[in-house]
């Protein structure tokens, strides 16, 4: 995305960032909407489940808002290295893989350890795995910059950069540290998804009526969390699919990268509202109640207040 300023004209410039901002824009509203319900609601604060929900409906708004300035920054011009690295911080900070991972575990042990759950999976424990993963996802992202600083002169703080990783951290040790991560967290992410995917299969099984729909819920979810991991893994091998689709249509390398940058990192944000917005009946109810039924509400209190008409006065 960031070599484009250098071969859009300025229409496609700025069709391009009118459907990003617009897309970005819709996704972040639509997920604020949870985020106010949320909010409003006591219950799914008290809920250790919502919590890691919202957790990640909101870094997906983070992750948004930040590409989003990333790219019209591609446009606008380059910018100083130290907001690139704030921003590059953020984007590489890979929370939503070990807050998925946080939610099946949690759905896991609501199935399968029903009696154990109000003990293990409490808020202020949902909290603390939060802040577990927030400290665990900077770890790369400084050890990025400790690179830098043991191999780049000083100098190189103080001048601009084309904002991409691939530009800034583009030494070997980036290389080999960008792979190692990935491959242990979406290993350590897969492998825990899938564990508790089964085991919820099999104690389905042998249950049923209302727990065996609780389990095939729990299941689905799992399964849709899945889903999310992969594409997830999308943003991380976006370099490979530009590099292949670019090699062999060299003309198009502007729309290539503008396509891929859609959908895999702003489309694929649309599913976590979903999961919950859409198949959770509680959300949905208070979803409703919040930015339906208050316009509703207003319409049928106006009607009740209108007097009627008496049969005199309908005949004059």
């Amino acid at each position: 995305m960031n070599s484009s300023r250098r071969f859009d004209s300025y229409n496609e410039a700025f069709t391009k960032n009118f459907i990003t901002f617009v897309l970005v824009f819709t996704i972040i509203c639509i997920n604020g909407a949870f985020v106010y319900t949320y909010f409003k609601s006591k219950d799914f604060q008290r809920d250790p489940r919502y919590v890691l929900y919202i957790h990640l409906v909101i870094n997906d708004m983070i992750m948004l808002t930040v590409s989003l300035g990333l790219v019209i920054s591609t446009y606008t011009g380059n910018p100083g290295f130290i907001p690139c690295w704030i921003m590059l911080v953020v984007l590489i900070t890979t929370n939503s893989p070990l807050n998925l991972a946080g939610m099946a575990l949690e759905r896991y042990i609501a199935v399968c350890l029903p009696l154990h759950h109000v003990q293990i999976c409490t808020v202020q424990r949902a909290h603390l795995l939060i802040a577990l993963i927030w400290l665990v996802s900077f770890i790369p992202a400084f050890t990025d910059i400790i690179i830098i600083l043991i191999t780049q002169p000083l100098s190189v703080f103080s001048k601009t950069v084309l904002c991409h990783a691939a530009f800034v951290y583009n030494t070997r040790y980036h290389e080999t540290l960008s792979l190692v991560v990935e491959v242990l967290l979406f290993s350590f992410v897969f492998l825990t998804v899938v564990l508790t995917y089964l085991n919820v299969l099999l104690a389905a099984r042998g249950v049923s009526g209302v727990s065996r729909a609780s389990m095939t819920n729990a299941r689905n979810t799992i399964l849709l969390h899945g889903v999310q991991l992969l594409l997830c893994l999308l943003s991380f091998i976006a370099p490979f699919i530009n590099l292949f689709l670019v090699t062999n249509w060299p003309h198009k390398r502007t729309d290539i990268f503008f396509s891929t940058f859609l959908f895999t990192n702003v489309l694929p944000r649309l599913l976590s509202p979903l999961i919950y917005g859409i198949r959770d009946k509680k959300f949905r109810r208070n979803i409703r109640m919040h930015f339906c039924f208050k316009g509703c509400r207003t319409v049928e209190d106006r009607m009740k207040v209108r007097p009627r008409r008496t049969s005199k006065q309908a005949i004059h």
